[in-house]
């Protein structure tokens, strides 16, 4: 699909779809800059390879070793090209009390110079949409316990935590981050 047609491109709506293989660096570079911001993730950002983490993301889109591993973004019109403004990476949970209909928000992020224009709430609705489609009953997400933002921002859209903490980071142990687990149930 070319600039011209997509209907995120110029004179269109903000919208999300699965990503693209070109969207690779434009997701690597978000998350680069995205955690590059945050105290808690500015040394593991300052750590990765830029062209590394766009392999990465490239390698997600275009060939995930699961069919039901994706990556969506939200884009906003741009003067030739979709902006990517989010994105959310998902699949079925492998965590150890994971039921089979469980599924996954491995990954969400939303640009923060971009927070409060819906790009949040579109990309929530898509994973919910998709997961449903792939027949998961429930979705968790890990996020940083000290994270009130998001934390607000998914107990708003009807989550809640279930009790599940760990703590994870760097092999070194230079970058160490306590999460708790939210979850919420979307059978229909």
């Amino acid at each position: 699909m070319s600039a011209s047609t997509d209907p995120a491109s110029v004179g269109g709506t903000s919208s999300v779809r699965l990503a693209l293989p070109a969207e690779a660096g434009p997701i690597a570079e978000l998350q680069r800059r995205t955690w590059a911001a945050d105290p808690d993730l500015a040394e593991l950002a300052g750590s990765l390879d830029a062209e590394q983490m766009t392999q990465s993301w490239w390698q997600a889109i275009v060939a995930p070793p699961l069919a039901e591993l994706r990556v969506l973004v939200a884009l906003e019109p741009g003067p030739e090209a979709p902006l990517v403004r989010g994105f959310a990476a998902i699949g079925p949970s492998e965590d150890p009390d994971a039921d089979p209909g469980d599924a996954l928000v491995a990954e969400f992020l939303v640009d923060p110079s971009h927070r409060g224009e819906g790009h949040g709430s579109r990309l929530l609705n898509a994973i919910v949409d998709t997961l449903r489609a792939d027949r998961f009953t429930r979705v968790t997400c890990w996020l940083r316990a000290g994270d009130d933002r998001f934390r607000a921002f998914l107990t708003g859209a009807g989550w809640g935590p279930d009790g599940a903490h760990r703590q994870t980071g760097t092999e070194d142990g230079a970058v160490r981050v306590k999460e708790v687990r939210l979850h919420t149930w979307i059978a229909e």
